[in-house]
């Protein structure tokens, strides 16, 4: 069990499509779920891509402002998720808060992203649910940067091109200053190989996606989905992916709280 968070920088990283790919690839035993959080300060990617515009702001992260105010955050909460599983799949068992549908919107959420976070890690603990969280581009360095803070583990998504590795080193930077130790998930779309990622950013990378942009597109736009999809290249790595950060997220928590995390090392080998 874990809370793990995933931020960006310029250059469209993926984030959203690599949290997407890990919520619905992610192996649940029975009875556990997988929450993905939509923190991105500068607007929902999935409202508007994957779930092209169905929602509206019905379920959304800004929901969350006025219940904070009101003090039913929690009950709020569990009424905003929708369920993302697959049609065959058991209900309720891969679930989505929406971010915000406007930018302009973030600025009320000043005092939510503390609330959030705790309620994130309260989950995590008390109903052994994983949680991912989307930061974003920017997520990570303002006021919502608590919600890494808070997290077992943060990585960094980036491409391995030139372009992103040059926007993502003040990033990395910034974030290891905040919050300790990261990592990368990196998509394979440049000439870079991991290792020379790993040796300009002098941050692991943990897991690698293939860069498959039909196969995104399902995820980032709500394209249709061809047959096989689970079964793709890009959600196998997503599969295979999750089990490294998942890892590296019990051997860092192990790291910070030793007794709380005895049990998580063990599994995560």
């Amino acid at each position: 069990m874990a809370v793990i968070a995933l931020a960006g920088c310029s250059g469209a990283p993926g984030v959203t499509t690599s949290t997407l790919a890990l919520l619905l690839s992610w192996p649940l035993e029975a009875g556990r779920k997988m929450i993905l959080a939509e923190c991105d300060p500068d607007g929902s990617a999935v409202l508007h891509g994957l779930l092209q515009g169905s929602l509206g702001d019905q379920r959304s992260l800004r929901n969350l402002s006025v219940a904070a105010r009101i003090g039913v955050f929690g009950e709020a909460f569990w009424r905003q998720l929708i369920d993302l599983g697959s049609e065959d799949g058991p209900p309720w068992e891969r679930l989505l808060l929406p971010g915000i549908t406007d930018p302009a919107q973030a600025a009320s959420l000043g005092p939510v992203w503390r609330i959030l976070a705790q309620m994130l890690r309260g989950i995590e603990a008390e109903h052994d649910h994983d949680v991912l969280i989307d930061l974003g581009r920017r997520g990570a360095y303002g006021p919502s940067g608590v919600l890494a803070e808070q997290a077992d583990a943060t990585f960094v998504v980036v491409r391995n091109t030139l372009r992103c590795l040059q926007a993502a080193e003040g990033r990395v930077r910034e974030l290891e200053e905040r919050v300790g130790d990261i990592g990368l998930v990196m998509i394979d779309e440049g000439p870079y190989p991991a290792g020379e990622v790993q040796r300009v950013l002098q941050v692991p990378v943990v897991a690698t996606l293939p860069y498959a942009p039909k196969d995104a597109r399902v995820l980032s736009d709500g394209a249709e989905q061809p047959r096989h999809f689970t079964r793709s290249p890009l959600m196998k790595a997503a599969r295979a992916g999750s089990s490294a950060l998942a890892q590296r997220a019990a051997l860092r928590r192990a790291r910070v709280d030793p007794r709380a995390a005895g049990g998580e090392v063990s599994h995560a080998r």
